[in-house]
């Protein structure tokens, strides 16, 4: 294929995964997007299959076999309870070859020369420290998700300064770097700056609190995006600068979006996360639950006229989104008015809940941001909470020593009646505790979501 043929097929690419970004924005047009991001991969992978700068197919076909079959295992049998630690794996591999393509380019002496040479070691310095800081971070925050590392932040004395020290050695290990590299060597410092760019990276994530997960995953994501476009420099190919600049940025912007959202500021959650900046122990919780059945629940939706249902990390642990619709269906072909509440953190990832709604086929029309909805409570008879804890916690907005103060939250115990689904009283992933439980006006459903939620499906139909 000719050079022009192959930039054109890239301009093609690069306007697919423009339009499938802006299909993505949207939950009615997010599969559309979705389509236009395959097909431009689709294009972008055959034109470069089919350049110059491929020399042996023999290993492309390998390389292609062994991702395609990762990526098809993967597509198959990871739940959607395990995406968002499925999400930051496939932002560590982003990061890893970030960091083997500098390398391999750095042991490519080539002809570069003057400064050429020097504007391309700083492509490769770049690249691998951004590429190291995203794959370790990646790693230690598949741990958290995945809950194989402790959800609570770890909090190094003179945490802060020491993140400045390995910024101020990477400076120094760069200035050796470029001043090596002119005479073939700066070996040692390369793979030293990539030691202190993977502890950094472990670092950072380590100290961020579970309660800030979401923006981390999108905050990763907008490195791994950085690492793309810091590859696609060093090896010269358009198409992928353009790319990793467009999820760099997208990235970027959606944690600025998320942060704004939760009241924090990015810098803060880079910083610690939750839990950091509290002024002592969160109080302790005082006073008796109350238990309801799944009769009960049903008499009261009877009842109701207005209902906001809340879904958190536990609907998607129990798989309950479909018999959650099939409960909304019944109450709306009965003339209640049903919503769905969503915080801008429920889940583990952004758009984790709304992902799981749009699988059960919940119509997009009733589900509702936090910041729409917020203002409404006092009209809604019913809430129910399944599965979720820190995004209702009344102690985000009361109590100044809570380790998540200031975090904006759905305000359900405003409502008439909240009834909360949970397995147990453990807390949240943030491990603060929920004086919700404890209101006048709540009643605990105890149990698996989805069975308990099959038990009021089947005592509304009689």
């Amino acid at each position: 294929m000719s050079q022009s043929l192959v930039t054109m097929s890239y301009i093609v690419a690069t306007i697919l995964f423009i339009l499938s970004l802006s299909g993505l924005s949207n939950q009615e047009t997010a599969r559309r997007g979705n389509y236009y991001g395959m097909l431009g991969m689709a294009i972008a992978i055959g034109a470069t299959a089919l350049s110059s700068a491929v020399s042996s197919y023999v290993m492309l076909l390998i390389a292609l076999t062994i991702g395609g079959t990762i990526g098809a295992k993967a597509a198959i049998k990871v739940e959607m309870t395990q995406m968002p630690e499925l999400v930051a794996i496939m932002h560590s591999l982003v990061g890893l070859a970030a960091i083997l393509v500098g390398f391999a380019n750095f042991m490519d002496t080539g002809t570069l020369s003057g400064v050429e040479k020097s504007i391309h070691e700083i492509e490769i310095y770049v690249g691998i420290l951004i590429g190291a800081v995203t794959f370790s971070g990646s790693v230690i925050a598949f741990g958290k998700l995945s809950e194989r590392i402790s959800g609570k932040p770890l909090l190094l004395p003179h945490r802060h300064l020491l993140n400045l020290g390995l910024l101020a050695i990477a400076i120094f290990l760069g200035n050796w770097f470029l001043n090596a590299a002119q005479n073939d060597g700066g070996t040692l410092a390369l793979l030293l700056m990539t030691a202190v760019a993977l502890a950094f990276g472990i670092h950072m994530v380590m100290a961020i609190g579970g309660a800030d997960m979401p923006v981390v995953v999108s905050m990763l994501n907008s490195y791994s995006g950085w690492s793309a476009a810091a590859t696609g420099f060093m090896l010269s190919n358009d198409l992928l600068i353009v790319t990793g600049a467009l999820v760099g940025s997208s990235g970027a912007i959606l944690s600025y979006i998320m942060c704004r959202a939760m009241n924090r500021r990015f810098l803060s959650v880079i910083a610690g996360g939750f839990g950091t900046v509290s002024s002592g122990e969160a109080a302790e919780i005082v006073g008796d639950i109350q238990t309801i059945e799944t009769q009960e629940v049903a008499k009261l939706l009877m009842e109701a006229k207005n209902i906001m249902i809340i879904p958190g990390y536990g609907m998607a642990v129990a798989q309950a989104q479909h018999t959650v619709y099939e409960i909304t269906k019944l109450l709306r072909s009965k003339g209640k008015k049903v919503g769905f509440g969503i915080h801008p953190v429920a889940g583990r990832m952004p758009g984790h809940m709304n992902v799981l709604l749009a699988e059960a086929k919940v119509p997009y029309d009733i589900v509702f941001e936090m910041d729409e909805i917020n203002s409404d409570w006092a009209d809604v008879q019913v809430s129910i909470v399944i599965g979720a804890n820190d995004i209702v916690n009344p102690s985000a907005l009361t109590d100044p020593s809570s380790p998540i103060a200031g975090m904006p939250v759905l305000e359900c115990w405003k409502s008439d009646a909240t009834i909360v689904l949970k397995r147990s009283m453990a807390s949240g992933y943030a491990g603060v505790g929920n004086p919700l439980f404890v209101e006048e006006n709540t009643r605990m459903l105890f149990g698996d979501a989805n069975t308990m939620l099959q038990g009021v499906l089947k005592a509304l139909q009689y």
